[in-house]
């Protein structure tokens, strides 16, 4: 346990020395949710539940799959896992402390954007704590996955570029900043089985908004819950197969 602590606190020291990593999972989504939050640009079907539920959703792909991605693609490409793998900490006790990292970092997101929200007039009083916790849980587990996918296969330039293309993508059209409802009927279509739609759907509904849509032929929030329970399911196992220590 000592040696899980001691590689977490590194883990976590390394990001707050990382301005770049700051600016993605904790500047950007502050700002996003300021500066929406403030100003009336986005259609009126969005509202601020629906706001907050989508820069949740963003800080969480940020953390758990970008940032996450990113470095340890870094540290692959560096030999930093391999080396790090044949000391006393181990590979299992390495994966625990990055867990419990990007779990720390989470729960400062969550405690901030909430924070933020309720001062732009947001109300917590129909907000489900649990099923906001579950939510956040399931999609850490599936981002962390596809994130580790890439950062174990490809070269690191390469996984760079994987992990912000893929970013961007999910943002603008799987569901993140525009709601899924809202997007043409193909992108919606698709939406639906991503885990960035399933995650804003689910966030939004913990966070009391109105759900509406059919996911996979069940009716929203329960249908888009086991889109993202597969996900959470079928992505560290993916991760888990085909990611290399060394490359």
């Amino acid at each position: 346990m000592r040696l899980v602590l001691a590689q977490l606190r590194m883990e976590l020291t390394t990001l707050v020395r990382n301005y770049e990593q700051l600016l993605l999972i904790m500047v950007i989504p502050v700002g996003v949710l300021v500066f929406f939050g403030n100003v009336a640009v986005l259609p009126g079907s969005i509202t601020l539940t629906r706001l907050v539920a989508s820069v949740l959703t963003l800080s969480l792909i940020s953390t758990a799959m970008v940032s996450t991605g990113i470095a340890t693609g870094f540290e692959r490409s560096y030999h930093v896992l391999k080396r790090l793998g044949v000391t006393p900490l181990g590979r299992g006790r390495l994966i625990w402390a990055k867990a419990g990292s990007v779990s720390v970092v989470e729960l400062a997101q969550v405690t901030v954007l909430v924070a933020i929200a309720v001062g732009l007039g947001w109300s917590i009083v129909e907000l489900s704590w649990w099923r906001l916790a579950l939510a956040l849980l399931l999609g850490t587990a599936a981002f962390a996955g596809i994130g580790l996918c890439l950062a174990g296969r490809l070269r690191a330039e390469a996984n760079l570029a994987a992990q912000n293309g893929l970013y961007l993508v999910l943002l603008a059209l799987g569901g993140v900043i525009i709601p899924v409802d809202d997007l043409p009927d193909g992108l919606g279509a698709v939406a639906r089985y991503l885990p960035s739609g399933a995650l804003a759907e689910v966030v939004h509904a913990s966070l009391g908004g109105a759900s509406s849509g059919v996911w996979l032929f069940i009716d929203a929030p329960f249908g888009a819950w086991l889109v993202l329970a597969i996900w959470a399911l079928i992505a560290p196992l993916a991760a888990a197969r085909l990611f290399r220590f060394d490359g």
